[in-house]
């Protein structure tokens, strides 16, 4: 680092840890606000619906704008959306930015975070394992349901984001769920918010979010032996076009966050 650029860093340190205050105070009010709102409202719908208010109330305070690009490529109708994962920042994004007849399917790990757990749970999100087999396939079967009962779904199938921007591979729960129920899948893009909350743990930065849609995908009816694969290749394959990140296909154990590649192996190798 240049002698310039070391004396600018610590000139706007102050700065930093004076907007990171303030971005937390405000993910703190506004989140306990939600929290309540959604403890109180009685239906499903309402409670989604403060949410999505909320969540862009937060993203306005807190100096994040989120542009969404061609929201109108979201059928009005039944669909599942896939989207990049780089940030904690990106439920949030969605939330802002999807209608609220949106439900997520968020990582078992989250419903444990207190009053996160708790938030998501009243808004209806399906937590799905993705490290115990015969879990996960039980999870695996009940998102299917939601899909032929007519739900739409929002996925981050990487499953998780890492430090290293780039495209992990993708799990195929999003698009066996978009097959079942014969809907089409509408990838997304997430740009920003790896900037604004670093997964390395940096203080938040302020700056513009944005959320765009591509091009919706449609399952063939019939659909092939194959159709799951496919459709999942096509929808990372737009998604990595689109989003200018490396492929971390081929290094994913070395891409994901300290202690992942440990974590796995000593679940393998408990009894």
């Amino acid at each position: 680092m240049s002698l310039s650029s070391s004396l600018k860093a610590l000139i706007l340190a102050p700065a930093r840890l004076v907007y990171a205050a303030w971005a937390l105070a405000t993910f703190l009010g506004v989140g306990l606000f939600a929290l309540l709102m959604l403890l109180l409202l009685p239906k499903l719908a309402w409670r989604r619906a403060a949410a999505h208010t909320l969540a862009r109330l937060f993203l306005h305070l807190a100096g994040m704008p989120l542009t969404v690009k061609f929201p109108e490529r979201i059928p009005h109708a039944q669909c599942v959306v896939v989207c990049n994962h780089a940030s904690y920042l990106d439920g949030i994004v969605l939330t802002a930015a999807l209608p609220p007849r949106f439900g997520f399917v968020i990582k078992r790990e989250m419903a444990s975070v207190p009053v996160v757990g708790r938030l998501l749970g009243r808004l209806g999100s399906e937590f799905v394992e993705r490290f115990n087999r015969s879990r996960g396939a039980s999870d695996a079967r009940r998102l299917m349901r939601q899909a032929i009962d007519g739900h739409s779904l929002a996925f981050f199938p990487e499953g998780t984001f890492t430090r290293t921007p780039g495209l992990l591979k993708f799990h195929t729960g999003a698009f066996v769920s978009a097959v079942r129920a014969g809907c089409p899948v509408v990838p997304a893009i997430v740009r920003g918010t790896r900037r604004a909350l670093p997964p390395s743990g940096a203080p938040p930065l302020p700056g513009r979010l944005e959320l765009e849609f591509l091009p919706a995908l449609t399952p063939a009816t019939p659909p092939a032996a194959d159709e799951v694969m496919q459709l999942c290749a096509q929808a990372r394959g737009a998604i990595l076009a689109a989003l200018g990140e490396p492929d971390l296909t081929c290094c994913a154990d070395t891409a994901r966050p300290p202690g992942t590649a440990r974590a796995r192996s000593a679940r393998a190798s408990r009894p």
